[in-house]
């Protein structure tokens, strides 16, 4: 075989290898890309649950400190009651 064929083959065989390498590199990076994207989507999304969140604890909380208060307004009555009642046995 001639010299020149040989180089020639050798030539092509790396720019191939090149040309695989480099698009090895960016579907990687590609990949990276889109894996970031999803990443940065569950944090938002993770972000606005977690405000949802807080939004309902709040709101339970309100909503318990309320019921506290009403069960101690009518335990307040219900002794009330009992202090003027003739027939509550004491």
């Amino acid at each position: 075989m001639d010299t020149w064929l040989i180089i020639v083959i050798v030539v092509v065989a790396v720019i191939v290898l090149a040309a695989l390498v480099l698009a090895a590199r960016r579907a990687k990076t590609a990949q990276l890309e889109k894996r970031r994207g999803e990443a940065q989507e569950l944090r938002s999304e993770a972000g606005e649950q977690t405000r949802q969140a807080q939004e309902r604890e709040a709101l339970a909380e309100e909503q318990a400190e309320r019921a506290r208060k009403e069960r101690e307004a009518a335990e307040a009555r219900i002794e009330r009651a009992d202090e003027i009642d003739p027939d509550k046995d004491t």
